[in-house]
C-alpha cells in the first residue's frame, strides 16, 4: 500500500464517542441529583408542616382543657341551679326475676332560667329517663360503672326534648406515628373548630346527682 493510500484510509473516531458517553453520564447524574434534592426538600417540608400542625393541635388542646377546667371550677358569684325530679319507680329488664328500681334524681343545670324551661318539658324528660331505666338490669345498676353509665345517658337524653343533641364522649385513641407519603403530599390535620363541632353543642345540664337509689 502506498503512502498516499494509507493517508486516505479512514481512521477510527474514538474521541467523539467517548465525549458523548461522558456527556450522557453527566446528564443522568444531574437528573438523579435533582430528583434526590427534590425528594429531600419535599420530606423536609412535610416534617416541618407536621411539626407545626402538632404544635397548633397541642396548643388548642391545652386551651380547650383550660376552658373546661375554668368552667368546672365553682364560681361563688354564679352558683349552679339544682332541679330535683320526682322519684322514679320502674321495673327492670331482669329475665330471671322480677326486679324494680326506685331512683331519685337531681339535675345540676347552668342557671335558673334553664331550669324553668326544663319544667315545661318535664313530661318528655321523664319519659326519656324511664325509657333508659326500663332497659337496665339490676346487675348493671348495682355496679358503680353501671351507675356512672346511667348518669351519662340521662345527662345526654334529658336535653333532647329541648332540641339539644350532644355527642357521646369519644374514646381515647392511641397516637399513631405518621409516615410521609411517597408522593410528598400532606395529610390534613383536623382544626380546633372541627374538633369542637365533633364534640357537639354545650349541654346546659352539668351533672346528674342521685338522691335515692334502691333496687329490689
Amino acid at each position: 500500500m502506498s503512502a498516499s493510500a494509507a493517508a486516505a484510509a479512514p481512521q477510527p473516531v474514538t474521541a467523539p464517542i467517548k465525549a458523548g458517553k461522558r456527556k450522557k453520564l453527566i446528564l443522568i447524574g444531574g437528573v438523579l441529583l435533582l430528583v434526590l434534592l427534590l425528594a429531600g426538600a419535599g420530606t423536609a417540608y412535610w416534617l416541618k408542616s407536621r411539626a407545626a400542625a402538632h404544635a397548633v393541635e397541642d396548643a388548642g388542646d391545652e386551651e380547650v382543657t383550660a376552658q373546661l377546667n375554668a368552667a368546672a371550677k365553682p364560681n361563688p358569684a354564679h352558683p349552679p341551679t339544682f332541679l330535683p325530679l320526682d322519684i322514679f319507680v320502674v321495673n327492670l329488664a331482669d329475665r330471671d326475676a322480677d326486679r324494680y328500681a326506685q331512683i331519685g334524681l337531681t339535675l345540676e343545670v347552668d342557671n335558673a332560667a334553664f331550669a324553668e324551661q326544663m319544667k315545661t318539658y318535664m313530661p318528655a324528660i321523664r319519659n326519656a329517663i324511664l325509657m333508659i331505666l326500663a332497659h337496665k338490669t339490676s346487675h348493671e345498676l348495682l355496679e358503680r360503672s353501671g351507675k356512672e353509665q346511667l348518669a351519662a345517658e340521662i345527662l345526654r337524653e334529658t336535653v333532647r326534648p329541648l332540641g339539644i343533641t350532644t355527642a357521646a364522649a369519644p374514646k381515647a385513641e392511641a397516637h399513631k406515628v405518621a409516615t410521609p407519603p411517597a408522593d410528598g403530599s400532606l395529610t390534613e390535620v383536623p382544626s380546633k373548630k372541627a374538633k369542637s363541632a365533633a364534640q357537639g353543642p354545650h349541654n346546659p345540664v352539668r351533672h346528674v346527682h342521685f338522691s335515692n337509689f334502691i333496687i329490689q
